[in-house]
């Protein structure tokens, strides 16, 4: 039995591994897109039709139910807000803050978030809410 051989260049692609490769990378993107910041303090987040998706933040202030504040995944108290927050900023150059309050808090103490933000020099705020069904 003889085999040729030749040395021409190939002129057939094989596209087998490349599927294989960007199949991989979809999957990887599909998972790795799941984890987004978040506390992992429960709130009811009050209903938008307008809601729009936000950037992963990294300065976020819950406010539960019960009154209970947390700065990013640690517990506080409006009184040390302030001082968390100045903590938050030094280690992120972050200039805007994401408030995650229940729907049955009152306005006073989201009120007293954003004037303990305001006083270490946080400008911008954004009040999250969920996609509301009609």
């Amino acid at each position: 039995m003889k085999f040729s051989t030749s040395n021409e260049p190939l002129t057939i692609f094989s596209y087998s591994s490349l599927t294989d490769i960007v199949l991989l990378l979809v999957i990887f993107f599909l998972l790795t897109s799941q984890f987004v910041i978040q506390t992992g303090v429960k709130v009811k987040l009050p209903g938008s039709k307008t809601n729009e998706l936000s950037e992963p933040a990294k300065m976020i202030v819950t406010i539960t139910s019960a009154g209970v504040v947390y700065a990013g995944p640690d517990q506080t108290t409006i009184e040390m807000l302030s001082g968390k927050l100045t903590e938050m900023r030094g280690v992120s150059d972050e200039a805007s803050l994401v408030i995650r309050a229940d729907k049955t808090v009152q306005i006073d103490l989201v009120i007293k978030v954003i004037d303990a933000a305001k006083s270490v020099g946080i400008g911008k705020f954004t009040i999250e809410t969920e996609k509301e069904n009609p």
